[in-house]
């Protein structure tokens, strides 16, 4: 199994390949898509609201969110 020091290692080699960034480039929205299906809220950037992250439920509704380092997620404001 590896150590923490490894997986974030192996992650941070695979944020920083080619692969990577072919995924980012071509994403049709699809897996985002799967988690509303599934019940689960997805969060993505917006250009308008550089100050957070949005937050979109699966009913639709849309919160502007701030994400700490220890991965707590606070609601800045209803969009």
């Amino acid at each position: 199994m590896p150590t923490a020091t490894q997986s974030q290692r192996q992650a941070e080699s695979f944020l920083a390949s080619p692969e990577f960034e072919r995924a980012m480039t071509s994403d049709d929205g699809q897996a985002a898509q799967q988690h509303l299906d599934a019940g689960r809220p997805i969060y993505y950037g917006d250009a308008r609201f550089p100050e957070g992250l949005v937050k979109k439920y699966p009913d639709g509704r849309k919160q502007l969110v701030s994400v700490s380092a220890d991965g707590k997620v606070s609601v800045i404001r209803d969009i």
